[in-house]
């Protein structure tokens, strides 16, 4: 059974023979420590697309864009030795540490000064910059893309899966969270508005690419949850996004496309029945740091919505003990029930040592039946001819 034939049957909770073994993007502080403890460099990268030396599985995305184009920036307006001010793609002006970056990775977020349109009433000024026309937005030869994939033996989705597009970051990435929050109460109208004309351009951008090429899930990139809660309540979940939703989910259906994740750190629980609503099929990455139990929701919503992530993150900061204790008491009766792909819940940290990574993955590996990493294999060889 190949990945993506895995991938299918658990996200519709059918029995399989395999489960794919992913884990999400790392800091380029921890592959950077990884490195310095042992990892070859020839094998360090953030793993978000899988890492055969790691025994992590591959899956890919299309290269859509779906940003504002031409850019509402990419321009530098202060630098010094230890910062650097400058107004990102869509328009935010934001002040970024230098210090601590490594591989490209920030040390910290950065801090954000202001954004591209101070309430959904000037969305006007910039709508223009989303046109989905635009040939820029797709690769250059769509049939030489699509005959590349055809035959693919790993999940695809149409866009970015860890960071591409979703209602809410839409909002927020060009208002800012605090001008949100209070647009969803002072400018109900113009939210609406905006809210339709990003689900039309989303639709008609993806149309071409979806028609072309068969893709396996959809991902909606939200991030709209913090620690202890969300950024936007359920009564407003159900009035501005979930009618979206539904449109959208139900234009992927048209392409064969009934596999949607929703992607948010933080605590979604408070969101998960209008997610459900909403005809989300698999919610992650299950944050437990924000209070997030993957066992919890699947005692709750039972078959209703799979998962993906759910090992803390900080058990692997510790002692191997501590480690085996979170995969054995999360992973085995997930797996038996179906609908979950085991991974740490956020992108690893440089707190998780490369002896750690390398134990978690045995561990997981061994319950899943994947494949090893390859000095896992190494070692368990030369043990094997003592």
């Amino acid at each position: 059974m190949t990945v993506r034939e895995a991938f299918l049957r658990v996200m519709r909770f059918q029995p399989t023979d395999r489960v794919p073994n992913w884990e999400m993007g790392c800091w380029g502080q921890a592959v950077q420590r990884w490195v310095d403890e042992g990892l070859p460099p020839e094998h360090a990268d953030e793993g978000h697309f899988g890492n055969p030396y790691l025994g992590t599985d591959k899956r890919a995305d299309l290269p859509v864009r779906l940003g504002p184009f031409p850019s509402l920036g990419g321009e530098v307006l202060e630098e010094t030795d230890r910062h650097i001010v400058f107004r990102d793609d869509d328009g935010a002006v934001r002040k970024s540490l230098k210090e601590g970056t490594v591989r490209g990775c920030r040390l910290c977020m950065d801090q954000f000064i202001s954004f591209a349109i101070e309430t959904p009433r000037d969305f006007d000024q910039i709508k223009h910059h989303y046109d989905p026309a635009s040939p820029e937005r797709y690769p250059q030869d769509l049939q030489a893309l699509a005959a590349s994939v055809a035959d693919r033996d790993y999940p695809l989705c149409p866009i970015n899966s860890a960071g591409g597009f979703g209602l809410y970051s839409q909002a927020r990435r060009i208002l800012g969270t605090e001008a949100t929050s209070y647009a969803w109460y002072d400018e109900p109208r113009a939210m609406h508005e905006m809210l339709d004309f990003f689900t039309d351009f989303l639709i008609e951008t993806i149309r071409p690419v979806v028609a072309a090429i068969p893709c396996d899930y959809f991902n909606f990139w939200e991030d709209c949850c913090f620690r202890s809660s969300a950024l936007l309540s359920p009564t407003v979940f159900r009035e501005f996004l979930l009618p979206r939703y539904r449109r959208i989910i139900a234009f992927l259906a048209e392409y064969g496309i009934d596999i949607i994740w929703c992607d948010s750190d933080g605590c979604v629980s408070v969101l998960l029945p209008a997610f459900i609503e909403a005809g989300v099929t698999c919610t992650w990455p299950v944050e437990v740091v924000a209070g997030n139990d993957p066992l919890e929701i699947r005692r709750r919503y039972g078959h209703s919505i799979a998962m993906a992530g759910g090992i803390d993150k900080r058990a692997l900061f510790g002692d191997k003990a501590a480690i085996r204790a979170e995969v054995m008491t999360k992973i085995p009766p997930l797996l038996e029930d179906g609908g979950f792909i085991p991974h740490i819940d956020g992108g690893p940290p440089p707190e998780i040592p490369y002896d750690n990574l390398l134990y978690y993955l045995e561990l997981k590996a061994d319950l899943l039946g994947a494949e090893l990493p390859v000095p896992v294999r190494e070692r368990r060889a030369r043990e094997a001819v003592r």
